[in-house]
């Protein structure tokens, strides 16, 4: 994407490379082997601000580097693959969409991050376990193109049932299942809407109904949606697209004379809402140095800093968000979501039944 401040609302997909923030310090790419040095591997849309990085380091005495690798599937597959020899000491972007898949193949060793306690509940989903550390959340949502709907005199869909409406019929644009985050999070809230026997009537009926999809966020957000800057300029002309909460305040954000209202807007009943997490790699070779981190990313200057560069929310009670996230994208107030147990016994199958219905 062409401003890094909108990079964000493709957490854990990996959509855009941003450079590695790299510290000094020795490294190689089989881990920390200087024991100051603290190896971070990702996804590519990790971002920090500077300054935040720097008070790390200072205080700590650790150096950080980052390897940013990939989608989160794509990043979570390799740290498994490479786990006894691990490229780094902490592991960040796991979601609850792809939580089990780490935790059933030993990927992380426990550790209780200091500051958990501040932690909301709804968000450690690994209980007493404490393999992993709540960082940030977000909600997959269908936003849409305020212009489109008031030019046309139609209200906007405000639910996943409204979505399968004949008045909405070839609007609504999303990212394959099997190979985005966005895409595979749409999926799961319509089964968390509709059930394990009710969804896939409902795929059925949105296929009917002219859904288009498109293998990952950035086409479908970028290109295919009509109400974004990118897809304006690319002859985007479906108004309807499966993005986040937080894109309306990024469109504000990336204008530079910032309208008076978001010219997007999100159907509220269509969210899921994903966590993301951190966890110390099982054979980290700087171990210290990677629970100083865990602890630092649940700092308030870190959780606060968060919004302005990923385009998250907290996960620490009493950290601020940004006005703009307030005024233009607030997170879902009854956002759908599933038990991770449930997503690991159904997510494979739920996928080749989906690819199965929708792209065959």
């Amino acid at each position: 994407m062409h401003n890094k401040t909108f990079v964000a609302m493709a957490v854990g997909l990996g959509l855009v490379t941003l450079p590695a923030l790299t510290a000094c310090g020795s490294s190689d790419a089989k881990g920390s082997t200087d024991s100051k040095t603290v190896t971070l591997v990702s996804h590519n849309s990790w971002s920090v601000s500077e300054s935040v990085l720097k008070d790390f380091e200072k205080q700590s005495g650790y150096q950080v580097k980052a390897l940013e690798d990939g989608d989160a599937g794509q990043a979570v597959n390799k740290a498994i693959l490479t786990k006894g020899n691990p490229q780094g000491d902490v592991f960040f972007g796991v979601d609850n969409t792809l939580l089990s898949r780490a935790l059933d193949n030993g990927l992380f060793q426990p550790y209780e991050a200091k500051g958990l306690g501040t932690v909301g509940a709804a968000y450690r989903l690994d209980g007493a376990k404490h393999r992993v550390t709540p960082v940030d959340h977000g909600d997959i949502c269908v936003n849409y193109d305020k212009a489109y709907f008031s030019e046309h005199k139609l209200a906007p869909p405000r639910s996943f049932a409204d979505l399968a409406k004949p008045e909405y019929k070839n609007l609504l644009v999303t990212e394959n299942a099997a190979t985005s985050s966005p895409g595979l999070g749409f999926l799961l809230g319509s089964a968390a809407e509709y059930g394990d026997d009710g969804w896939q009537d409902y795929w059925k009926k949105l296929k009917a109904n002219g859904v288009k999809v498109v293998d990952g966020w950035e086409q479908a957000y970028l290109q295919e949606f009509s109400g974004s800057s990118g897809g304006k300029k690319a002859g985007g002309d479906r108004p309807l697209v499966v993005s986040y909460a937080s894109s309306p305040p990024a469109e504000v954000i990336n204008t530079k004379k910032r309208p008076g209202t978001a010219p997007t807007g999100v159907a509220a009943g269509t969210c899921f809402r994903q966590i993301e997490f951190a966890g110390l790699l099982s054979n980290a070779k700087n171990t210290e140095g990677g629970k100083a981190f865990i602890d630092f990313l649940l700092t308030k200057e870190f959780q606060q800093d968060m919004p302005f560069n990923m385009f998250v929310y907290p996960v620490v009670k009493g950290a601020a968000v940004p006005a703009e996230f307030t005024k233009y994208g607030p997170a879902a107030e009854h956002p759908r979501t599933m038990a991770p147990d449930k997503i690991a016994a159904n997510r494979d199958q739920w996928v080749k039944s989906w690819t199965s219905l929708v792209l065959r």
